[in-house]
């Protein structure tokens, strides 16, 4: 028996999120723990899932909120390694009237970009069910062999991988470095979540069913999710292809870590189920519960203190 269900690693950063504005007319910013590999373990860890993540953060005190908040949330932070020299990495969020947002990153370096292949704890990958990682940590050389490093532990102990690109365009060089670190991943996955544009994106096919065609292709990826927004989501395995729609909130707030959120409870289903033998209902089953934890989320400010529990989601589903 492994002792952690999934283990994650990737940036741990601070999402300054706008939160009204103050007296003077200026926009208020509040400081929320943040980073998509973190808010899925903290999903998970709301599930019951044992957890745990690989990164680093600064000697300073953002970086002490953020091994505070994983803590509260009850993910394992032994292989969180602190930077003497560089600061948190650090994310102003613009949210649109719908939800939508937009990225700033301060990054220039960021202390998750330090990260390096003497500090990847073997024994803790070794111990875990399920390997998670995206491409935040691909996009410089350091943390990207760090990265790669972790992946082959992964892979020589048979975990389950489990990849989300989760592109965030401003922290690459270019889009063509971006594409080689994307398909790198998919080489070296199990599970692949990957949203609607990042699909059409990757394989320049409009057509979501044709863009995992694409993939499918050229890599042997068993079960691939793409998350559609409002459109919902849809998942591929075995030649199946099972859509379900989302929950659509009348008072959604933002869409962070919505895809996270997703992504966790796919992750969940999973780790209870395995990844053999899934039909058109645990499919369906799966899809269902991960869509409607998604929609909690956008109702809330930030994401990984605020996950929602099981009990919320089974309350949605039956409201449905």
């Amino acid at each position: 028996m492994k002792k952690y269900d999934v283990t994650a690693l990737g940036e741990l950063l601070i999402d300054f999120t706008e939160n009204g504005k103050s007296t003077q007319g200026n926009p208020l910013f509040e400081a929320n723990p943040g980073g998509a590999p973190c808010n899925v373990l903290a999903m998970l860890s709301k599930l019951g899932h044992k957890t745990a993540f690989i990164g680093k953060v600064g000697d300073d005190f953002f970086g002490e909120q953020l091994r505070a908040a994983i803590e509260e949330v009850g993910i394992d932070a032994s292989g969180l390694c602190v930077d003497k020299a560089v600061h948190t990495t650090l994310a102003m969020v613009h949210t649109y009237p719908d939800g939508d947002r937009d990225f700033s990153f301060y990054r220039n370096p960021g202390a998750d970009m330090m990260l390096n292949e003497a500090e990847i704890p073997e024994q803790l990958i070794k111990d875990s069910k399920i390997f998670h990682f995206g491409t935040l940590s691909m996009t410089h050389e350091g943390v990207r062999a760090a990265t790669k490093k972790a992946i082959a532990i992964a892979e020589e102990s048979e975990c389950i991988i489990s990849f989300d690109p989760n592109l965030r365009e401003p922290l690459w060089e270019s889009m063509d470095d971006a594409k080689e670190q994307v398909l790198y991943g998919l080489e070296h996955c199990n599970i692949l979540k990957i949203s609607d544009n990042e699909i059409q994106w990757l394989t320049g096919k409009e057509d979501y069913n044709e863009g995992v065609e694409w993939i499918l292709e050229r890599y042997d990826i068993p079960l691939i999710l793409v998350s559609m927004g409002k459109e919902g989501s849809r998942a591929y395995y075995n030649g199946m292809i099972v859509e379900k729609s989302a929950f659509v909130q009348k008072n959604t707030v933002e869409t962070t870590g919505a895809g996270d959120t997703f992504c966790a409870c796919v992750l969940h289903y999973i780790c209870m189920n395995g990844l053999d033998g899934l039909t058109q209902e645990k499919l369906t089953d799966m899809l269902t519960f991960a869509n409607a934890a998604a929609s909690i989320i956008t109702t809330r400010k930030g994401a990984l203190r605020v996950m929602p529990d099981e009990d919320e989601i089974r309350q949605m589903l039956l409201q449905a």
